[in-house]
């Protein structure tokens, strides 16, 4: 054991314990603008490990803490930490169940593994994000992910049927929605769990008007703890799980979850619209004229994003299939765009799925009729999957290849999740192009147009001098434009280490002081993942910023 650790580890940790140089580097880091160095990780074998290790760590409060880890995707800084990293992939990793509406997993299970086995009855969990093939489905419940089909299904928060959790007496606690009568009999319980239930609902109710106003305008968002979601006041349902979902580990430690599935669409058209500058101003109702139609997903990219796949088109090439007779057929309504008007400013991706290639190529076609009816834009239909996926590969590889390809320069995700309503684009989109102008940064700007969800993730050089100060000031900048417009700071990517201090620029000190409380609730003794969701440390932007060359 290594002596960074106050104590050796009870004999009674039947898991792995790794202090080696390797371990540590990778966990030091996930692909946030942050590294921090943990003092050790653990692979825990069961539930009674979770119980040595939250008892273990009661034994030495204020020295060390316990922060969950999956598969490290996190773009917030959201499981890093100079303490105990508690890895879930080693050993909580097995599908318990699975039939064609539910499944029984645990949380170090990676989504690709899962969707596999749902795929076999033909279901899917739809809030999968853009990294499905890397990320897990314990880190999709911590940070209340969504991606791609979330305009038509919403976010792992729907999904999410019931949690294990144990929580900070070392207990493995089940939590579901409760009716009237099952929430008043866990109030009359004397133990622990009576008291959560007691605290959380007495909470809720002081606070009742507060809770209403301050959840959040839009139909993403992932900052703060979801407490509006909990009481359903017309149902008279109670629900806990919606407290764990996007908590980031900092309440307990979910060791299994039931998620509800759902049946997918077979076939599906993608309706592309190629937009110009002069049509930005009409870019709220334009949206709105599409989403008449319902389509499963409503997504967009840029002209830098266009820019940036053709500074790298010979990668792209390969993974879009290398035949170049085949590429060129299937990129000839662009081709023939470009070379008549330039380069596009927004391109938008709205697909629509049925369960018929005819139904969904006729609502497709319907809604770009809508469109021409009322706006000069270029438009196409694709005829196939195989063609729709040349734009899905455009929108979820190009920033990724030239992120490898630009040297000296890394990716900087500090603003790169925000959520306005999509009626306020026209306005919030000019305003947020002028503020990043002024710091002269490459970037690019893609995201989930349908949901108002923006990715705007810079390329810089972090030994620059400024670098940690744009952070500062330009964060501050496009978080008080965000608040202008009644969003999010984060649609699905959650606070973490990066947007915790920014929490204010969304909540009221009222509703600042009830996280507070729910995390007094839940973790008094700050064990679980501290300075995420409350008690920001601001100085962790300076102190934990990744030093590269």
């Amino acid at each position: 054991m290594s002596s960074s650790l106050p104590a050796p580890m009870p004999d009674v940790f039947k898991g792995e314990i790794d202090t080696s140089d390797a371990t540590l580097k990778t966990c030091s880091e996930d692909t946030s603008i942050f590294s921090v160095r943990p003092k050790v990780v653990v692979y825990p074998k069961d539930v009674a490990d979770l119980y040595t290790l939250i008892h273990y760590v009661h034994q030495h409060r204020g020295a060390l803490s316990l922060t969950a880890r999956s598969a490290g995707t996190d773009m917030s800084g959201g499981p890093l930490t100079d303490s105990v990293v508690v890895d879930f992939t080693k050993h909580f990793n097995r599908i318990h169940r699975v039939s064609g509406t539910s499944a029984i997993v645990e949380p170090g299970v990676f989504y690709r593994d899962f969707e596999r086995e749902t795929l076999k009855h033909n279901a899917l969990l739809p809030s999968y994000t853009a990294s499905k093939e890397l990320n897990t489905v314990g880190g999709m419940v911590a940070n209340n992910s969504a991606g791609e089909k979330s305009l038509t299904y919403g976010k792992t928060e729907r999904y999410t049927q019931e949690l294990k959790v144990v929580l900070q007496d070392g207990i493995e606690y089940t939590f579901r929605k409760l009716n009237r009568a099952e929430l008043e009999a866990k109030k009359a319980q004397s133990d622990y769990e009576g008291e959560v239930y007691r605290r959380v609902e007495s909470l809720i109710q002081a606070h009742c008007d507060a809770i209403v106003a301050a959840k959040p305008q839009v139909t993403k968002n992932s900052a703060g703890y979801g407490i509006w979601n909990v009481w359903d006041k017309e149902a008279d349902t109670f629900d806990l799980t919606q407290l764990f979902v996007g908590s980031q580990g900092t309440l307990g430690l979910v060791s299994e979850i039931t998620f509800d599935l759902v049946q997918p669409k077979t076939h599906s058209r993608m309706l592309v619209l190629f937009l110009r500058t002069w049509h930005f101003e009409h870019l709220g109702k334009i949206v709105n004229v599409v989403l008449k139609e319902k389509p499963e997903s409503f997504e967009s990219y840029d002209d830098k994003t266009f820019n940036v796949m053709l500074q790298v088109f010979p990668k792209l090439f390969k993974r879009l299939g290398g035949n170049p007779f085949k590429l060129a057929r299937d990129f000839w309504p662009e081709i023939k765009m470009v070379l008549t008007g330039g380069i596009p400013k927004l391109v938008l991706m709205a697909e629509f799925s049925a369960d018929s290639d005819a139904e969904a190529a006729a609502v497709a076609q319907r809604a770009e009729q809508a469109v021409k009816q009322e706006y000069d834009i270029v438009t196409h239909v694709t005829e196939s999957q195989a063609e729709a996926n040349k734009f899905w590969t455009i929108r979820r590889e190009s920033f990724k290849l030239l992120r490898e390809n630009v040297r000296g320069k890394h990716t900087a995700p500090f603003i790169d999740d925000m959520v306005v309503a999509p009626q306020y684009l026209p306005e919030f989109l000019p305003r947020l192009y002028e503020i990043l102008d002024e710091y002269k940064l490459i970037y690019t700007v893609a995201g989930h147009v349908g949901d108002g969800n923006f990715h705007i993730i810079p390329l810089m050089d972090y030994s620059r001098p400024d670098f940690v100060d744009i952070i500062n000031d330009l964060s501050d900048r496009v978080y008080t434009l965000v608040g202008e417009y009644h969003g999010s700071i984060t649609g699905e990517h959650n606070d973490g280490l990066i947007r915790t201090p920014y929490l204010h620029k969304m909540f009221s000190k009222e509703v600042l002081g009830i996280f507070q409380e729910i995390k007094e609730i839940f973790d008094p003794h700050r064990i679980f993942n501290p300075h995420k969701k409350v008690d920001p440390k601001p100085e962790l932007l300076r102190q934990a910023v990744k030093r590269m060359t």
